[in-house]
């Protein structure tokens, strides 16, 4: 499968970046090379064509039933490896209105866009249309839209400060914060309890070498629960990012017990952040 992102203004004969991954069974593309492939949209119509040497940022080796892998082998990238074909129809410079969309939504940065928009160009060149959206007056022309634009963007806009918000991947067990967390002095006990399964398979074989008897093989199952002593750890009040850190860092906790230790602290007041697990 090779697939690629049309950029915005891409003119023909332009390169981008391609992705090819694999959908059989192959194991590994390492050293691998695209032939001519033409890559199509949704309209069935090709708009650029695919070739080259594909770089895979993995390793692996297999010999007599055992292998070592060191991240994915059956995918890859090819820089620059598509030629843009056919050309998307732009309306830009036809308009006399232009909507800046914003990445996130964020009613105080919509309306301080708006207003150093309409400080430098005069009330009314500018309407907050919603939380995400700006629409902006433009005169009309590829030329003179582009030098408006090239104006906009160098304006200088007082960042709001962003939400505290700590993410945790459950898959992965990664969690990440953002500096406006901050926390409150509280308790926190965390007990480890392990559990360990280990299964051997015994061989019985009969003394006698023709009496008759029968080889056996019988399983034996060992398992072993072991649960360390939690203790209880203070939290001191922590006002910046490095400070939380510090903090979390003396519990000696793992990041999947942190992960719990988070979901307890927000739900307990002491941590002052928004907790996203994905």
């Amino acid at each position: 499968m090779v697939t690629a992102s049309y950029p915005p203004f891409a003119r023909q004969g332009q390169t981008i970046d391609v992705v090819v991954s694999s959908m059989g069974n192959a194991k590994s593309l390492r050293g691998g090379t695209l032939l001519m492939t033409p890559l199509k949209g949704v309209d069935s119509q090709v708009y650029a064509l695919a070739q080259g040497n594909i770089l895979v940022g993995g390793a692996g080796a297999s010999a007599g039933g055992s292998s070592v892998q060191v991240n994915q082998l059956n995918g890859g990238r090819i820089t620059n490896g598509a030629i843009i074909e056919r050309e998307l129809p732009s309306q830009f410079g036809a308009g006399n209105t232009i909507n800046l969309q914003l990445n996130d939504e964020d009613f105080t940065m919509a309306q301080q866009i708006t207003d150093a928009i309409n400080r430098a160009r005069g009330y009314g060149s500018a309407t907050a249309l919603d939380a995400r959206t700006v629409q902006v007056r433009v005169p009309s022309g590829n030329s003179s839209q582009v030098r408006f634009l090239a104006d906009i963007q160098n304006m200088e806009v007082n960042v709001t400060p962003q939400d505290a918000k700590v993410v945790i991947n459950s898959r992965t067990g990664s969690v990440v914060m953002n500096r406006e967390v901050t926390l409150d002095s509280c308790a926190v006990a965390q007990g480890n309890l392990s559990v360990t399964v280990n299964r051997q398979l015994n061989v019985n074989q009969p003394n006698t070498p023709f009496g008759g008897g029968q080889t056996v093989v019988t399983p034996q199952t060992q398992i072993d629960l072991r649960q360390s002593g939690g203790s209880l750890q203070s939290v001191r009040s922590s006002a910046n990012l490095n400070s939380v850190v510090r903090a979390l860092n003396a519990l000696g906790a793992t990041p999947m017990d942190l992960m719990s230790i988070l979901q307890s602290m927000q739900s307990a007041g002491c941590l002052r952040a928004k907790l996203e697990i994905i």
